[in-house]
């Protein structure tokens, strides 16, 4: 055995394979599949500061309290997903979208993504969620509990039909919702 680990084929392939190994745990991380990040965050009373009194796409006034536009089911495609998805007009006529009792996998560069495909039960609604239109709304803040993200000004949650929960790594979703109007 020693005299085979001082050849230095046999060498240069045991440093290239622990370089493959290190770059593939970076890459995959699988370490998150055991580690949980839960988020408890309440409904917010209003969007931040700057956000204009008036719903711009609807063009009338605001609520005087949230109202819930569109609701969902979240469906488990790559991973077991479940929860409930909630597209709200905040008081002062911004948006959220609101994930509740989320409990998914963790995973490397999660997004949180609005589309317009529809949710597909298994293997074919993996990866649909990035070929027609889609916005990416932030990453996601935890695999689990309740967590919002607010919509950017120039997103009309009427051009969006469906969420996911995006894996932009591996181009695949880990659980989808599709939005129904209230």
């Amino acid at each position: 055995m020693r005299a085979m680990l001082r050849r230095p084929v046999v060498v240069g392939l045991l440093l290239l394979g622990l370089a493959a190994g290190a770059v593939g745990a970076v890459w995959f991380q699988p370490w998150k599949l055991w580690v949980n990040e839960t988020v408890r965050e309440d409904l917010p009373a209003a969007a931040p500061a700057g956000v204009p009194e008036q719903d711009a796409a609807a063009g009338s006034p605001a609520p005087a309290e949230p109202r819930t536009l569109a609701t969902g089911e979240l469906i488990s495609h790559e991973h077991r997903t479940t929860g409930t998805v909630k597209i709200v007009r905040l008081a002062d006529g911004s948006h959220v979208l609101r994930l509740e009792n989320l409990d998914t996998s963790n995973g490397p560069d999660l997004r949180v993504l609005l589309a317009d495909a529809p949710v597909k039960e298994g293997t074919a609604g993996w990866r649909v969620f990035d070929d027609g239109k889609h916005t990416a709304i932030g990453k996601l803040k935890g695999n689990k509990g309740d967590q919002n993200y607010a919509l950017p000004r120039d997103v009309d949650p009427a051009d969006y039909t469906s969420m996911s929960i995006w894996c932009d790594r591996f181009d695949v979703s880990f659980g989808a919702a599709e939005l129904a109007p209230v």
